[in-house]
């Protein structure tokens, strides 16, 4: 086991060898029946839905060989072949491990040791190329052999192991518009002729593939700058696009393969075409929508051609649907694109969240890269669109869908936080992120930001599926443009937002000086207006609704001394909650207030000198504040960050879906700040 995991390892870790979550590895041996105690043959083989480069022991379903081979004599025939998936399961050792993928009759019913099944590029590119069959022979001799195109299952792993039975010379083949397949008696040697396979399919591309196989170049891409900012000021729209029937997080990708791509004669014909592989248009749909127009065409005119688009792609995809889907079909998931690509910008990508959508781009680029080595030796040449559809609405891909966890509340949710690196703001990012939302963590404080995001993003594959971090100064204007430029390229868009950023001096009304008075303010009243401002256009060219949450405070309606500056700049912004509401509700997008009383723990302006002097004035110790506040609350309780962070997702975790211009105290009870 210990090998399998290691090859599988260093298979995974190279992209040239397969995709993420993509082929699957396996290993024969011999263990003790945990009943009998005496020696069974087992399976050991990646389980469904894992991946290869971070491939761990409880990702391996384990099997009884003698059981899986047994299979065969009940095997019902091709037309009944996803019922041998169920069978599996009577197959299992002891607890069995991960869920048997569809590939596991491949693994089991071939006679080595060892096998890999893989989703290369090269190899991709050879068995989708129109005369894949006549390729292999001529680039691997008889070494590997021509396997025809059959949808992975039972009876592909019965055909594999005849072909190999009768082909003792051969280390594996190439399956038509599909990937390979090696095998080995040893891990090593089932690697060693897996790269076999793969670098060698590659050196013949590289040296008998003609150049620019995409044709000439007819679109210039835009530096990368000008990219940028096209890429952001699209993303909206196109994620409101994508987003139809349901929700997405997007991912941006301006690699040079997929520019080049855009940029060449060909693109529009072989994008037509669509994935082959299952794996790729899995993810990617049975074709993308691409942008017909130059990089530099008006904004408006390519955001309403894209909308002219989004229409006749549903109306295709429906078409699609209804010419392939039989009585016992799944119903359509949805008629809105997974890939969009725009010439001279780049791919915006589509999932359920961030990691899906990455991976949706990546598995395009796949895509790409196989278009490319298939074009340059023959003529690029997928699986029919017959073929297509019964990979995508196959009942057993339904199934593994029907399995998946229940989404969390805020899935699909993009929200930025300001403030984000400390108190409030931190516990609030990372409540929402927990809440399954995408969260982009704004801070003056760059490194406090980076270090709340790679906390949220501790537990996932990589830390920016989750969450970002992005220096921002509230006071200006440009840097805030740039904030939510940077945020929508992340994820695609913003749909939560959190005016947390402040800061407070305590003094007197003789002691508030003109900029005491003009920095809380810029950064309270006037920051808060600029991230509204600047955000609002995101939410109301997603067209999709959103939130927009106002951190202010009790003092916003209680008079006390020596806080003028502050409660002024308070009061600002709990008004500004009212504005907003009644002007951008009919965008669909809810505008509401919390005002927070004596959060110390954690606070950045506490810990910055109002603590101190807050103390001081009411004669405590400073670390004693918060229980001297909560004293002299109604309920006795201190008020924690994570109260505030909690009366965050109240309001945007889907049950208010009806309240708008609201105003929520947290603040244990404080009667002079009851709302009137």
């Amino acid at each position: 086991m210990k090998e399998l995991l290691e090859r599988s390892h260093r298979l995974g870790a190279d992209p040239r060898n397969t995709n993420f979550a993509g082929g699957n590895t396996s290993a024969k041996g011999r263990a003790p029946d945990p009943v009998t105690g005496e020696e069974v043959e087992l399976l050991w083989v990646k389980g469904s839905g894992g991946d290869l480069g971070t491939l761990k022991e409880p990702g391996l379903a384990v099997l009884r060989l003698d059981r899986l081979r047994a299979l065969k004599g009940v095997y019902p025939g091709v037309e009944r072949e996803d019922e041998m998936v169920a069978a599996f399961d009577y197959c299992l050792h002891g607890k069995g491990g991960a869920a048997p993928s569809i590939d596991t009759a491949m693994h089991g019913l071939v006679e080595s040791a060892h096998v890999d099944h893989l989703h290369p590029d090269a190899g991709i590119a050879l068995a989708t190329a129109a005369d894949g069959e006549e390729l292999t022979g001529r680039v691997f001799g008889d070494r590997v052999v021509w396997v025809p195109w059959r949808r992975p299952g039972f009876q592909l792993g019965l055909d594999i192991a005849a072909i190999k039975d009768a082909n003792p010379q051969a280390i594996g083949c190439i399956l038509g518009g599909h990937g390979i397949t090696a095998w080995g008696a040893t891990s090593e040697e089932c690697e060693s002729r897996s790269l076999e396979i793969i670098r060698t399919a590659e050196a013949y591309l590289a040296d008998h593939g003609r150049d620019n196989p995409f044709g000439a170049t007819v679109y210039e891409t835009l530096q990368e700058a000008a990219r940028h900012e096209r890429a952001a000021a699209l993303f909206p729209y196109v994620r409101g696009l994508a987003a139809t029937d349901v929700r997405v997080v997007g991912h941006y990708t301006d690699t040079p393969e997929v520019l080049d791509f855009l940029s060449r004669a060909e693109h529009p014909r072989l994008a037509a075409l669509g994935t082959s592989c299952p794996d790729h248009f899995l993810r990617t749909k049975v074709a993308p929508l691409v942008l017909d127009l130059p990089p530099d065409a008006p904004l408006e005119q390519a955001v309403e051609r894209l909308r002219e688009l989004h229409a006749a792609y549903r109306a295709d995809y429906t078409a699609y649907y209804e010419r392939h889907a039989t009585p016992g079909s799944p119903p359509m998931r949805g008629a809105d694109p997974a890939i969009v690509l725009v010439p001279g910008v780049g791919m915006f990508s589509f999932g359920k969240d961030k990691q899906t959508a990455r991976v949706a781009g990546e598995f395009y680029v796949n895509a790409i890269n196989v278009m490319r080595g298939a074009e340059s030796v023959s003529t690029y040449a997928p699986i029919p669109e017959s073929e297509k559809f019964r990979i995508e609405y196959w009942e057993l891909e339904e199934a593994k869908l029907r399995r998946l966890p229940r989404p969390k509340p805020l899935a699909t949710r993009i929200a930025l936080v300001t403030g984000g690196g400390s108190g409030i703001g931190a516990a609030t990012a990372r409540r929402l992120a927990a809440e399954g939302a995408c969260v982009i963590v704004a801070d003056r404080d760059l490194a406090a930001a980076e270090k709340v995001a790679a906390e949220i993003g501790a537990a996932a594959y990589r830390v920016s599926d989750v969450a970002v971090a992005i220096g921002v100064d509230v006071t200006s204007e440009e840097q805030i443009a740039a904030a939510v430029r940077a945020g929508v390229l992340a994820f695609g868009g913003v749909d939560l937002v959190v005016n947390n950023a402040g800061l407070s001096l305590s003094r007197s009304l003789l002691e508030t000086s003109l900029a005491d008075w003009d920095l809380q303010h810029d950064v309270m009243a006037r920051g808060s207006f600029l991230v509204s401002r600047e955000t609002a256009r995101v939410l109301i060219n997603q067209a999709m609704g959103g939130d927009i949450i106002y951190i202010s405070s009790k003092n916003a309606v209680f008079a006390g001394p020596n806080n003028v500056a502050y409660g002024a700049a308070k009061a600002d912004q709990a008004h500004q909650v009212r504005l907003l509401a009644a002007e951008l509700g009919g965008h669909g997008i809810r505008v509401n207030g919390i005002n927070p009383d004596g959060v110390v723990r954690g606070s950045g302006i506490f810990a910055s000198g109002w603590g101190a002097n807050r103390a001081a004035v009411y004669g405590v110790e400073e670390e004693r504040l918060g229980e001297f506040y909560a004293q002299r609350t109604l309920l006795k309780r201190e008020v924690l960050p994570e109260h505030v962070a909690a009366a965050v997702f109240a309001l945007t975790g889907n049950d208010l879906t009806h309240t708008t211009g609201l105003h929520v105290p947290v603040d244990a009870g404080v009667a002079a700040a009851f709302l009137r």
